[in-house]
Order: C-alpha cells, then sequence, then structure tokens
C-alpha cells in the first residue's frame, strides 16, 4: 500500500500539465460551490441582524385583547408583569424597545400610498440612526408629528422635507382616525424592508391608534446571540405562561408539519379569552420566506456540484484511460515482478483520490480567499442589498462540516470515475502488457 502511495504521487509529477488541468477543474467546481455555500451560510443571519435593527428586536411580546365581539385589540396596558417574567427567564437582554405599529393611508395632494408606520421612542433607539441612513432630513430636527419615509415611498407621494401629510387610519377599536404628518426624513432605499416599515414618534401613533400614554403594543427585546432567539424565545414563553395568558408557540398544522407564526395566528383567531393574551414571536418568524430561498441556494448549489463533477468525471474516466494504455508495459512489468493486480488498482485510485484532495484543498482555499477580499469592500449602509450584507460588507459563512461533505462527495466521485480504468489495468495480462507497443 505504501509502494503504491509513493509511486501515485510520482506519477501525478510526472505528468504536471495534466495533473494541473485536472485538479484546476476540481478546484473551480469546489471554488464555486464554497462560494455559493458561504453565501448562503451568512445569508439568514444577515437579514435576521439588520431585521432585528429595523424591528428594535431579535424576540417580540404582543398583548392581545378581545372586545364583546370577539374581535381582537393589539394592545399592552400593563407590562410590570411581562418585565418581572422577562427577568426570571434569565435572558441576556441587551435593549428593550415599546412600540406601536399603524396601519394607514399616507394622503399628499391626490396620491394615496398605503404604508405601515413604526411608532419608536427616538430617544430611546440609539441605535436607529445608526442602521436607518437618511439620504435627506436630520435626526436631530425631530418631533412630535416627525414622519422618516424610505426614498421610493417619497417619490411615489412626490413629497419634500416640510411636506405635511394626511394619514387616514383606523383606532385598534377599528374607528376611522385622522392626523397630519410633517416629512422630517427620507431614508435610503435598502430594500423590501426599508419600503415596508416608515417611522413616527410613538407618543403621535399611539394618539392616531386610541392607546393611551404609557401603553403600547409590542415589547422588543434585543439579546447578545441572535443564533440563540428561539432558544431565548422559549424560555421566555415558559417564564411567561407562569405569570400570564400566553398563546402556544408550537402548534401542529393539520398535515403535522409546525408552523408556529401561522399556528399561533390560527390559535388567535379560534380562541376565546378574558384579560389580555401574550403571543411570543421572534425575528425568524419574520424570515419564512428567506429560509425558503436559503433552501433554494443550497439546492442549487448541490445542483452544480452534481453537473460540474458530472463533466469533470467524463474527463478523468477518458484521462485515466489514456493514461492506462500509455502505462500498458510499465504495468506488465510491475505485473511480473510479482505485484498483485489489486495493487496496480489501488495505483490508480490513489492517482486520482490525491487529485481530487489536491484540487479540492486548492478550490476551498481559493473560495475562502474571493470571500475574505469581497469583505473588504464597502458598499455602504445605503445600498440597496444593504439588507442582505453586514454593515455594509458581503458576509460569507462556510461550516467546516459543509465544506468536508463536499470534499468528501468530489473524492467518492472522483473515485469512481478513476475505477472503470483501474479496473481494466489490473485486469492486463502481464505477458499480453509487455507485448504491447506504446
Amino acid at each position: 500500500m505504501k509502494t503504491s502511495i509513493i509511486i501515485a504521487l510520482r506519477n501525478l509529477s510526472r505528468q504536471k500539465k495534466r495533473s494541473f488541468l485536472l485538479g484546476g477543474a476540481i478546484a473551480f467546481g469546489i471554488m464555486i460551490v464554497s462560494l455559493i455555500n458561504g453565501f448562503a451560510g451568512a445569508f439568514s443571519v444577515n437579514v435576521s441582524r439588520n431585521m432585528a435593527y429595523l424591528l428594535a428586536g431579535h424576540i417580540f411580546i404582543e398583548g392581545n385583547e378581545q372586545d364583546d365581539n370577539r374581535e381582537t385589540i393589539r394592545i399592552i396596558r400593563d407590562d410590570s408583569a411581562l418585565l418581572e417574567a422577562l427577568n426570571a427567564s434569565g435572558i441576556p437582554v441587551e435593549h428593550l424597545s415599546r412600540r406601536s405599529v399603524l396601519s394607514g393611508d399616507l394622503i399628499f395632494e391626490g396620491k394615496r400610498q398605503s404604508v405601515t408606520i413604526a411608532g419608536v421612542d427616538f430617544q430611546g433607539e440609539s441605535f436607529l440612526p445608526d442602521r436607518l441612513r437618511l439620504k435627506e432630513g436630520s435626526w436631530d430636527s425631530l418631533e412630535r408629528r416627525s414622519l422618516i419615509l424610505n426614498e421610493k415611498l417619497a417619490e411615489q407621494l412626490n413629497v419634500q422635507i416640510g411636506d405635511r401629510i394626511l394619514v387616514q387610519n383606523q383606532t385598534i377599536y377599528g374607528q376611522g382616525n385622522a392626523g397630519e404628518y410633517i416629512l422630517t426624513g427620507i431614508s435610503y432605499d435598502t430594500g423590501f424592508l426599508g419600503q415596508i416599515f416608515s417611522y413616527a414618534s410613538l407618543e403621535y401613533v399611539n394618539e392616531l391608534l386610541d392607546i393611551p400614554a404609557g401603553q403600547y403594543v409590542e415589547l422588543d427585546i434585543m439579546i447578545d446571540d441572535i443564533r440563540k432567539a428561539e432558544l431565548y424565545a422559549n424560555q421566555l414563553h415558559n417564564a411567561l405562561s407562569q405569570a400570564v395568558q400566553v398563546f402556544e408557540r408550537e402548534v401542529m398544522d393539520e398535515k403535522g408539519n409546525i408552523t408556529p407564526f401561522q399556528a399561533m395566528i390560527r390559535q388567535q383567531l379560534k380562541d376565546s379569552w378574558e384579560g389580555s393574551k401574550y403571543r411570543v414571536t421572534t425575528v425568524n418568524n419574520f424570515m419564512e420566506q428567506m429560509q425558503s430561498l436559503i433552501q433554494i441556494l443550497d439546492k442549487a448549489s448541490l445542483v452544480i456540484l452534481i453537473v460540474l463533477f458530472a463533466i469533470v468525471m467524463v474527463g478523468i474516466t477518458n484521462t485515466f484511460r489514456m493514461i492506462m494504455f500509455e502505462r500498458i508495459r510499465e504495468i506488465g512489468t510491475m505485473r511480473a515482478v510479482g505485484i498483485q493486480a489489486k495493487a496496480v488498482s489501488w495505483l490508480f485510485l490513489f492517482e486520482a483520490l490525491f487529485l481530487a484532495l489536491g484540487g479540492a484543498l486548492v478550490g476551498i482555499g481559493s473560495a475562502l480567499l474571493i470571500m475574505g477580499g469581497l469583505s473588504l469592500i464597502n458598499f455602504g449602509l445605503d445600498s440597496p442589498l444593504s439588507l442582505f450584507m453586514n454593515n455594509g460588507h458581503l458576509a460569507f459563512y462556510l461550516p467546516a462540516a459543509r465544506a468536508a461533505v463536499n470534499v468528501l462527495i468530489i473524492m467518492l466521485l472522483t473515485l469512481f470515475a478513476a475505477s472503470f480504468p483501474a479496473r481494466q489495468a489490473a485486469k492486463l495480462s502481464p505477458a499480453v502488457a509487455l507485448r504491447t507497443q506504446n
């Protein structure tokens, strides 16, 4: 076995150009797949992190009441029990935010746009200006009726800084209401999420929703590690269930699948209760479509891997068949001096194995270098793709286990491709091989 390994390494060095081309093809395939895997690996974390900053948290507690007609009223009137449960849960909290959300229509000079306005405490949410970059206006000029719009919405309404915009909405009790905002800031377009949310003061949003002072709709919790959002949410849910009414987090749908967010909504529509009942969600619940996209990327990388190496396998098979014919007399000599057929077969397989391993390592190394180089480029937080980036930089995460699986797949495919000519070489009769002229 040791002799076969030494001869295999020697044979690879004898045909440097051929080895370089085959190894390069393997390296290129691994590099492409690793780049896709690396982007997909960081995609979810980047989007979740950026959404968490715009939504003001990783874990959310929403209050719900029912009126006499079993219509749901979204409100948190007293959060003392919630804060006690949060403290009892042991969750490391980095920041707490109290928000209310208004859905309505903005009207300006005959133009109308549906919007969702997040009512925030601009003084308390000091991290928001770092994530929501203003194209026009200033954070220092915010007042009670100030409104911050995405540049796409501002363009659709044809409004400018200082314009007064009418807003029509329904209160939490379903009654019509209207108010007036002053456009104080226009934020850069950061993708679909930036177009969903506009921002205004919590005080005035509550007034338009008919929510008394000191009350609000949602308690947002920012934690130290987004990857622990579900774990901490379950801890918080367990602590809350000891003190207040809460909706279950995991409920089976009719097919037996656990879909926490949709299941909680359905449960809320079916249930009847008195007083306040709370729902615990995480930023991951808003990521269902993103997770589907990540699964598509993973599947696409697997398809690309298979297609690339199906092509490479054909090249490897043909190349090793040529190598076998070139070395017929050499194989005959080896068999004549007593080397077994199995050892001849392993000679070819080891050569293919080292070729695959070398190409895979070069491919992964190249991918890591490219990832590192791309991550140094600052695209800015005002980029339309900033939602998918980490502070304006592309980010990649390639798990070691995923890279190892890719390498294993490549090595197995390469061995499979080389096995056919290897078996042919092993079956050669020494006498026939020695008589053959190359």
